[in-house]
């Protein structure tokens, strides 16, 4: 049987309006105490360890952002070196909200930004509509290497840079104590709190993204909770199905990772597509 769930600690920072947050409704329905606190936090590179890696930003005709602090980042280095950015430029994004952002230091304009769903594929799709581009890939330092990984296996021409680091917050071990249950959002925030306590006193755990459960369980930490899934979609839900059946005094299995083929598959359709293509363009000539 799980344990019993009264105070939660959400790893992201607190919602500029908390109503309007999942967290609200599952906190009212259960009588549930919720915080909000990054178990880690992303800075910027300095200017001398950008140097350090030998990148020439003026020889890219694209970026790829996968973060709003890579984007302050790469702005900030550039204004920084003198560069100035040529409008000719493209950026491809993500997610929307990341390509938006891109609205505080460029004009917005869609020929030369274009952003995903969100997903790997997605964002895999954009770039290849970009393939004949010279991309520079930013990177938060550490990072997952599927992104560089099939971007080379597509032949895809870009330099990878490290603009931001992933540095552990101040949050103390005896105050992750006082919780009954943690909700990880990333690998990182897996990293963090190993550091920080043996896995036999963590409390229960909850996690967000393929990438997070599975570094959990490799780290020999016991998941209860798991989202993306076709029953929780959300974390917010997954918790609540948690909850739900620990009351009902069921029980909960640990979280298990499922073997997903689907990127696997995605890259070799795609690998097999644009050597089509290239074998159709070498005939014509």
């Amino acid at each position: 049987m799980g344990v019993k769930i009264s105070k939660i600690l959400v790893s992201q920072p607190r919602p500029a309006i908390i109503e309007k947050s999942p967290f609200y409704d599952l906190a009212n329905k259960y009588k549930l105490q919720v915080d909000y606190s990054p178990l880690i936090k992303v800075i910027g590179v300095s200017p001398k360890e950008f140097r350090s890696q030998r990148v020439d930003i003026l020889s890219h005709t694209a970026v790829i952002f996968t973060s709003r602090t890579t984007i302050d980042s790469f702005f900030r280095i550039c204004e920084d070196a003198r560069i100035t950015v040529p409008e000719t430029m493209k950026y491809i994004c993500s997610t929307e909200a990341i390509a938006l952002y891109l609205q505080k230091y460029i004009v917005y304009r869609k020929r030369k930004i274009s952003f995903a769903d969100g997903s790997f594929t997605g964002l895999m799709e954009q770039v290849i509509k970009q393939k004949d581009e010279h991309i520079l890939l930013a990177l938060s330092e550490p990072h997952k290497p599927e992104i560089p990984e099939a971007l080379m296996r597509l032949h895809i021409n870009y330099t990878p840079v490290i603009l931001a680091r992933t540095v552990a917050s101040d949050i103390s071990a005896e105050e992750l104590k006082g919780y009954d249950m943690l909700l990880l959002y990333s690998p990182w925030d897996v990293k963090a709190i190993c550091e920080k306590l043996p896995v036999d006193e963590l409390p229960t755990i909850a996690t967000f993204g393929e990438g997070t459960l599975r570094l959990a369980i490799d780290s020999q930490i016991i998941v209860k909770a798991s989202a993306p899934s076709p029953a929780a979609p959300s974390l917010a839900k997954a918790v609540d199905i948690y909850i739900n059946q620990v009351r009902q005094g069921k029980e909960v299995a640990d979280v298990a990772v499922a073997d997903n083929s689907d990127k696997e598959e995605f890259i070799r359709t795609q690998q097999s597509r644009l050597a089509k293509k290239s074998r159709l363009q070498h005939a014509k000539q």
